[in-house]
């Protein structure tokens, strides 16, 4: 704990049985708020700028779930800072979050939000809905504002399957903490935009979850191919973008060997269609004469 304190070095007992809300943030705000993210002294945005910055996270939607990935990169300017950082994290049993932005900031924001809440399921003795989770992770996100404003600005991807709706779901932000449902699938950081391409292509609401895994794979692919700020599958090291999913049966990450075998197919492929698959042939004629 900090030295300001008199009890510094000493846990305050009477703080920690003290009577208040299930929100461990709102506990730490009260007791150590030095200790929250953001916390620190101002940051001026030419230092912002050597900071390393996470990039692309994908998530899609699919018969059952819903699948989560982000490459490894993390870039300071033009330079590679990272080659294996991790940006998609397990939120709690049945949902997962990612970021893109500033990296330090990004992941212990994550940490805080995970924290959250395994801290209200253990005081309440259930878990937040979904609606509940994507609330708490807009309200950790606007105490950051202060930092964004001095450039040290991140954003998160969420996503989970919904117990009662029984479906996956998909929440974006803004860094102000504004909440978006999003609808089938989403992306995030610098290769977003080619990414949301790919997957308005490969998008099937009827996917397996090997289908939704290789769609996600494929929409990294194409960031990649047009954004330098996002890294593609590097063979050579084994380092593969990491990719989760969440059903009713929980939150699963796919292993190394896993993810590597996906993207040997899909490197396989586009050795013979170096852009990439098109849409099923019954989905463009369900659209029209595709002649």
């Amino acid at each position: 704990m900090g030295t300001d304190r008199p009890s510094a070095g000493r846990l305050d007992v009477a703080a920690f049985l003290a009577a208040g809300s299930s929100s461990f943030t709102d506990f730490l705000r009260s007791y150590a708020p030095e200790l929250l993210p953001g916390s620190g002294g101002p940051i001026t945005v030419q230092d912002a700028g050597e900071i390393p910055h996470g990039t692309t996270i994908v998530a899609s939607c699919y018969d059952g779930g819903v699948v989560m990935a982000g490459d490894r990169r993390a870039t300071a300017g033009n330079l590679i800072a990272v080659r294996e950082a991790e940006k998609v994290f397990q939120a709690d049993e049945y949902s997962v979050v990612g970021y893109a932005g500033s990296a330090g900031i990004g992941a212990e924001m994550i940490r805080l939000f995970q924290v959250e809440l395994e801290h209200y399921e253990k005081l309440e003795g259930t878990m937040l809905s979904m609606e509940g989770k994507a609330n708490k992770l807009g309200m950790l996100l606007r105490s950051n504002l202060g930092m964004a404003m001095q450039g040290l600005a991140f954003v998160p991807l969420f996503a989970g399957y919904d117990l009662e709706a029984g479906r996956g779901r998909i929440f974006s932000y803004d860094v102000t903490g504004g909440r978006y449902e999003e609808r089938d699938h989403h992306s995030i950081g610098s290769g977003s935009l080619f990414a949301r391409g790919a997957l308005k292509k490969l998008y099937r609401p009827d996917a397996t979850r090997d289908e939704a895994v290789r769609a996600c794979l494929e929409a990294l692919y194409d960031a990649a191919d047009d954004d330098s700020a996002t890294a593609g599958p590097d063979v050579a090291r084994r380092i593969y973008p990491i990719v989760a999913t969440v059903s009713d049966e929980g939150f699963h990450r796919l292993s190394d060997e896993e993810v590597g075998r996906f993207v040997e197919q899909m490197l396989a492929g586009r050795t013979r269609r170096p852009d990439g698959p098109v849409a099923r042939a019954d989905e463009v004629a369900e659209g029209g004469d595709a002649s």
